[in-house]
């Protein structure tokens, strides 16, 4: 298979532009329908050419693509990016994470009943234990 063909695989093409991680990734996300190709879902084998738009839902973010050159081999990331037109929203702004509740050091031991009491009163609220 040469790089520059009329078409190729979704699961191939998702791939070789990065928009997914892995190949296995990619067949499963297509099988899963998370892949639509000019909006109807589509599976692992099927062909995309100059002009399709792909819409990918990753990572809880949709990525809409149009197809300008298909590849079916993976490439550098400057090379992949002439290879699609991205015409996604914008991510939404990245927000601090709060602190995780009732986590402990490494290393400070087992809990005693007060701590293990102490640490559900945060997690799920007051509860009178009888």
């Amino acid at each position: 298979m040469s790089t520059d063909e009329a078409s190729v695989r979704i699961d191939s093409w998702i791939w070789a532009i990065r928009l997914i991680k892995t190949r296995s990734a990619a067949g499963a996300a297509c099988r899963a329908g998370h892949v639509k190709v000019n909006g109807a879902t589509a599976k692992p084998a099927q062909h995309v050419k100059p002009g399709d738009d792909v819409r990918v839902r990753v990572e809880g973010r949709e990525r809409i693509v149009q197809v300008v050159r298909p590849i079916a081999k993976r490439v550098g990331a400057p090379v992949a990016e002439t290879c699609y037109i991205d015409n996604s929203p914008p991510p939404p702004p990245r927000t601090e994470r709060p602190a995780e509740v009732g986590l402990r050091d490494r290393g400070a031991g087992r809990p005693t009943k007060r701590d293990r009491r102490d640490l559900d009163k945060l997690r799920d609220g007051y509860r009178p234990y009888f």
